[in-house]
């Protein structure tokens, strides 16, 4: 699967999933419950990429992109959720389980993706 097409796939499953909750969500809710969705997306994208990327190349590359992209990601995410919630005062409790819901569902998608992957094939 492309990268193109696996941003087509998870911002379908991001706007599929918020336009079924989203009148179930309070107005306070919304903003963080987005916020949440929209950061896991950005995340997986780019643990996607990364991962494709590294694929065909030398063991220290594969372990420089994956490992140290998850560090960049990670800090990246705490970044972002410290500035939502002192900065934008977005509510906690749906912000980080907003975030978490989304990003085990994209975590397991970017698992079955890669797994079907031949191996050795780089990013598209």
């Amino acid at each position: 699967m492309t990268v193109a097409r696996y941003v087509a796939v998870v911002l379908g499953a991001v706007g599929a999933s918020l336009a079924a909750a989203w009148p179930a969500l309070s107005a306070e809710a919304r903003p963080a419950v987005l916020t949440g969705a929209l950061l896991a997306a950005l995340n997986t994208v780019c643990a996607y990429f990364l991962a494709l990327w590294s694929a065909g190349r030398s063991n220290n590359a594969f372990f420089v992109a994956v490992l140290g992209g998850m560090l960049a990601r990670m800090t990246v995410l705490l970044a972002a959720v410290l500035l939502g919630v002192l900065v934008f005062a977005l509510a906690k409790l749906p912000l980080t389980f907003s975030l978490l819901a989304y990003f085990v569902v994209f975590l397991v998608l970017e698992l079955a993706v890669v797994s079907r992957r031949p191996t050795g094939q780089g990013a598209r």
